[in-house]
């Protein structure tokens, strides 16, 4: 055989074995997606339910998600936004999840949205709000979650009084612990990063333990590991957004320490960031806490219901907030820094609670 035609025949071996390669690789990644994913498509509406695999999802199909969910009436609202409304699906009498039901955009239904259910499909952590599954319809979409029974931190701090829970300082720090562990890992350890864009405290659940779980993914932002910020519409909720996103439109995760900032100081005072009493003198909660830290009379703010309570501890927190709400985004700690000062004030604590 000459140099030329076993050449040509070597190539083509490589070749043949390259599109091979290819093959396997397509066909292994299927069948993982297919142990990952239960699909059903529902030949009614024209809708489609995906469900992530695991272990609390292992006995129950899409088919009854669906006609579960396509059974849910104005007698299951469990709690409504800007963003949509969200039901109680009870499975069983042992099995029961919350489904959210959002209101339509422009682009929802479109190959990016699916993307991004996807991604947050695959983020499990103990102070995230775990994404089971969803449908897509032309007519809506559903976002199924974990239950969490003690509802969020916006009504245990602002509720209506038979919504209220006494929270001692014990609670309100593993919280802030817990809310800032969750947006670190967003921040930090998802690849993509991710930006929540609408910290609040009524994004943040509680489960049967009190264990705070970032929620509310309908403004997050996936971002390249390579990106520092997203340009987009300014959006959110106000009393929590950083200065610079109205003048840039620019969202940051410096703009989301800005955010976990004011919520350390709801936790921290037991008042909304836009409490009516500030809106009367013509202030707000930050400028109103500001001051007072800056005459070291942290105490005068303190939520009276808290009781007794470790001022060392607190005036701590109320230190860390004030790092997270400097004016100037590059002055702010990351939230990784910001969690180890938390974890820092209660070392032991949070070692036996890790």
């Amino acid at each position: 055989m000459g140099n030329a035609a076993f050449l040509a025949f070597y190539i083509t071996i490589c070749c043949i074995a390259f599109v091979i390669s290819k093959i396997v690789i397509s066909v292994l990644l299927y069948w993982r997606w297919k142990r990952k994913h239960s699909v059903f498509h529902d030949s009614v509406s024209g809708g489609k339910m995906v469900m992530f695999r695991c272990p609390a999802m292992q006995d129950l199909t899409s088919d009854i998600f669906l006609k579960k969910t396509l059974r849910l009436t104005n007698k299951d609202i469990i709690g409504s936004g800007g963003y949509g409304t969200v039901y109680r699906l009870t499975i069983n009498e042992s099995t029961v999840f919350a489904v959210k039901r959002l209101n339509r955009g422009t682009s929802d239904r479109d190959r990016g949205f699916e993307r991004e259910l996807e991604a947050m499909g695959d983020i499990k952590h103990r102070n995230i709000l775990t994404l089971h599954g969803y449908y897509t319809a032309s007519q809506f979409n559903l976002l199924i979650f974990d239950l969490m029974p003690n509802g969020s931190l916006d009504t245990l701090l602002h509720g209506r009084s038979n919504e209220k829970k006494h929270l001692d300082w014990a609670s309100r720090y593993k919280i802030a612990v817990g809310a800032a562990r969750g947006i670190s890992y967003l921040h930090h350890d998802c690849i993509p990063h991710i930006i929540h864009r609408d910290i609040k405290s009524s994004n943040i659940l509680l489960d049967k333990n009190m264990e705070a779980r970032v929620s509310d993914f309908g403004l997050a932002t996936l971002m390249e590991p390579d990106k520092t910020h997203v340009s987009t519409f300014v959006a959110g909720t106000f009393g929590y957004l950083a200065p610079e996103y109205f003048d840039t439109g620019r969202a940051t995760a410096k703009g989301d320490v800005y955010s976990f900032g004011v919520v350390l100081l709801e936790l921290l005072t037991g008042k909304r960031p836009m409490d009516e009493e500030f809106i009367e003198e013509g202030t707000k909660l930050i400028t109103w806490v500001k001051a007072v830290v800056d005459d070291k009379k942290q105490e005068d703010v303190i939520d009276h219901s808290l009781g007794s309570c470790p001022l060392e501890e607190v005036n701590s927190v109320f230190n860390i907030a004030m790092m997270c709400l400097e004016p100037d985004p590059s002055k702010r700690p990351t939230m990784i820094e910001v969690l180890k000062m938390l974890e820092q004030i209660k070392p032991n604590k949070i070692e036996l609670d890790s």
